[in-house]
């Protein structure tokens, strides 16, 4: 059995209320889970308060907290982990008084985060969880595709399995999704 159909089976198990197979598979996806979050936490201005460590225990904690859940798969549990996290995140950053969006800030397409200077990184996520939560009442799959893709890190593979579509489906909706949130985030750019 590979390490895929591991979790899947353990994730399966769980989801039926054994609590062996619940205390098994924290060591499994905890590795993923904390590369995910140090990815997510990359992004983010330094001495930032939250560490991967807290951020994959308040994920996890999340996740755990929903008895009986049903995970199809190791992809879909990484993506409702990378949605976790994006609202941890969001509500971290607006807990903690991030600046509104005013009209001096940067137009930066979703790939260029990275290179974004780290104070102003925490602005955008906070307008970026709400434009995705405009998107999600407009079309909830391309909102998902979003999270599994920029928040999770999942590949394009991962993220037709996890949401149990096609491959070309999610190319095509990553790359709607990132114009619908490119005119949200930045609506005097759009003629």
């Amino acid at each position: 059995m590979d390490a895929n159909d591991e979790v899947t089976e353990l994730l399966h198990r769980a989801g039926a209320g054994d609590s062996s197979a619940s205390a098994l598979v924290y060591p499994v996806v905890y590795e993923q889970l904390k590369r995910i979050a140090s990815r997510q936490l990359s992004r983010e201005a330094s001495g930032h308060s939250l560490s991967t460590t807290a951020l994959v225990h308040e994920v996890y904690l999340k996740l755990v907290d929903q008895r009986r859940s049903r995970f199809q798969d190791r992809a879909h549990f990484f993506s409702i982990a990378a949605t976790a996290m994006r609202r941890i995140l969001g509500d971290h950053a607006r807990r903690h008084g991030a600046a509104k969006r005013g009209a001096g800030a940067r137009r930066v397409p979703l790939e260029s985060v990275d290179a974004m200077a780290p104070e102003d990184r925490a602005d955008l996520l906070v307008a970026l969880d709400a434009a995705l939560g405009r998107l999600a009442t407009l079309d909830e799959r391309q909102a998902r595709v979003v999270e599994c893709r920029f928040f999770g890190g999942l590949t394009e593979e991962e993220t037709a399995t996890a949401l149990d579509i096609g491959v070309r489906t999610v190319k095509r909706d990553w790359a709607k999704a990132r114009a619908w949130l490119y005119e949200a985030l930045y609506p005097d750019s759009v003629d």
